[in-house]
């Protein structure tokens, strides 16, 4: 899932860099909503193995 923020920010910096407003602004958006769903799922991941008493594998 990182990826695809990485990705989509990526695309939202090219479609900047050449003017295309629109494009940039809905790929930064989409890059953010990816980054934020990936946080939480590494949060929700980490406390669920230290509740269990596993050591985290990062």
């Amino acid at each position: 899932m990182l990826g695809w923020a990485l990705t989509f920010f990526i695309v939202a910096l090219i479609a900047g860099v050449l003017g295309f407003g629109g494009i940039a602004g809905a790929a930064t958006g989409v890059a953010k909503l990816l980054f934020f769903v990936f946080l939480v799922l590494l949060v929700v991941s980490l406390v669920s193995n230290a509740i269990r008493g596993r050591s985290p594998t990062l």
